[in-house]
């Protein structure tokens, strides 16, 4: 099946990639336009960046109150309802923020804590029969680099992930409206989120589509600001979509999908 491709819209101040760039609301859907032209399967829009902090990320990210939050991205997910029927996803934390989104128009909710920093975001979600996206965290932006120590990487990823999709499923959302991501750079450092890129078939056991964000990340080389990890981003995407991840989560739309595109001429993706 053809991977789905999530466009990161970020407005925010302070993301790690393109932090202001798309903070004003005509910028930001200017870019959620031309990101649909380029092909752009779902945008994916969040109003709070969550950079870890520590010795490969550099300074971390503020929480942001839930009202500076909904001031983002509200303006900008009515103005691209209006102005196109692709689907919209709500990249937060928040219950609430999740609420007005999805009243707003968006059909997905993006939790980077995976239903932990707000747990009434599971029951937003499933009143309003979101998608729900479940990434795999421990701890805040501001300690998860602290957190990076496993036993055993993959197998507690994996459970750690199945027990969140059986909360979202206790909270009363459908199964087949759960998404699992390995987050990729959230409590883990370089090496064991390249690792865990080439394990994913171990994650897609689980029986649940895979959304894998390895776009412009640290651990495709932190001797490169991000903007310049395009090559590397591409190559990672590739391998994501060979390991079974159902779902791409990047920045560069337009050369994502080419390469996506090549791969299928080629018989191998």
């Amino acid at each position: 099946m053809k991977p789905l491709v999530f466009a990161v819209i970020n407005v925010t101040p302070d993301s790690f990639s393109d932090g202001g760039e798309f903070l004003d609301t005509n910028a930001a859907v200017g870019r959620g336009l031309q990101a649909i032209a380029e092909g752009a399967d779902v945008l994916d829009i969040g109003g709070e960046s969550t950079r870890p902090s520590g010795s490969v990320y550099g300074k971390g990210t503020r929480e942001v109150s839930s009202e500076e939050e909904l001031a983002r991205v509200i303006p900008v997910i009515e103005r691209l309802r209006a102005e196109t029927d692709r689907p919209i996803s709500i990249d937060t934390r928040k219950s609430k923020v999740a609420a007005a989104a999805l009243k707003a128009g968006a059909r997905y909710v993006n939790d980077v804590s995976g239903g932990t920093f707000d747990p009434d975001i599971l029951k937003v979600a499933a009143d309003f029969g979101a998608d729900m996206i479940l990434m795999h965290s421990r701890g805040t932006p501001e300690t998860m680099a602290d957190r990076a120590h496993y036993d055993d990487l993959v197998s507690e990823v994996r459970d750690e992930l199945a027990e969140r999709a059986a909360a979202a499923v206790a909270a009363g959302i459908a199964r087949e409206k759960i998404w699992l991501d390995p987050g990729l750079g959230f409590a883990k450092t370089p090496q064991q989120s390249r690792t865990l890129l080439r394990e994913l078939p171990t994650l897609v056991s689980l029986g649940f589509p895979l959304l894998v964000g390895p776009s412009r990340k640290s651990m495709l080389g932190s001797e490169r600001p991000p903007a310049e990890r395009l090559p590397e981003s591409i190559a990672a995407a590739v391998l994501a979509v060979q390991g079974g991840a159902g779902g791409l989560r990047v920045h560069d739309v337009g050369a994502t999908i080419r390469a996506l595109n090549f791969l299928r001429l080629a018989g191998l993706g």
